[in-house]
């Protein structure tokens, strides 16, 4: 208990401070920029994290929301109950998950949309004999097609939108005091050390999706629709710091 507390303490003064939720924003887009501008000038040998199916983009990124949203949900529902006392009003910050959940669900259904509608079948890799008759993504490649079209990274916007939402969470930390003898110390110490780890999974796997995977312009959407949608729930729900 007591390593898990110290963990705590370090994930607290690194992950709680306003500066940290003012600049990160920045320093997402600024590392997409350099990342991407390296990959084009000076690619990085391939190498575990240049591979799909790694272990942290198999089991983590893929489900980043899942994650994030799993864990979020008791943090934001103990540390608002631990301040509050009331129900109602934990309730109501637990909405902010549904309108993360709804910001996610309807930028993947743009981005699907966007590379249909922009994309064609190719007989190899290298966009030659396109196949002319009416076919989606999916009956492409079970006919052993490729698919290409404009492909707005997934990972930059769900990695952004999943960091910045967990940064600005525990902020309420600032607030939240609890000693070894309250009944909710160790789940909150253990939920702070498991978010902080994630927090800097996310990041990892954003600068690694910058440096291996994508173009530029598709990245760059990617991330602005993160930034977007944490600016969205902000302006609509209350939730976020992080802009002002």
């Amino acid at each position: 208990m007591e390593h898990l507390e110290r963990c705590a303490w370090v994930l607290r003064g690194t992950l709680v401070r306003a500066a940290v939720r003012r600049y990160l924003p920045w320093a997402l887009a600024a590392s997409m920029l350099a990342g991407s501008l390296l990959k084009e000038l000076s690619p990085l040998p391939e190498s575990y994290l240049s591979n799909k199916r790694n272990v942290l983009n198999v089991y983590f990124v893929k489900v980043a929301w899942a994650w994030t949203f799993c864990l979020l949900l008791p943090f934001i529902a103990l540390t608002n109950y631990h301040l509050t006392g009331k129900a109602g009003l934990v309730l109501r910050r637990l909405s902010t998950l549904l309108v993360g959940t709804a910001i996610w669900y309807v930028c993947t259904a743009i981005f699907s949309n966007v590379e249909h509608y922009t994309g064609s079948c190719y007989q190899s890799p290298a966009l030659e004999g396109v196949r002319n008759e009416p076919l989606s993504k999916q009956q492409c490649h079970g006919q052993g097609g490729f698919w290409h079209g404009f492909d707005i990274s997934g990972h930059s916007f769900l990695l952004t939108f999943c960091a910045l939402m967990i940064v600005e969470e525990m902020a309420v930390l600032h607030e939240v005091k609890t000693d070894r003898s309250h009944c909710l110390h160790v789940a909150i110490t253990a939920l702070v050390v498991a978010l902080g780890f994630l927090t800097f999974i996310w990041v990892w796997m954003f600068l690694c999706t910058a440096v291996y995977f994508h173009n530029l312009s598709q990245k760059v959407f990617g991330t602005l629709f993160g930034l977007l949608g944490c600016r969205a729930m902000a302006s609509t729900h209350g939730v976020g710091n992080i802009y002002s």
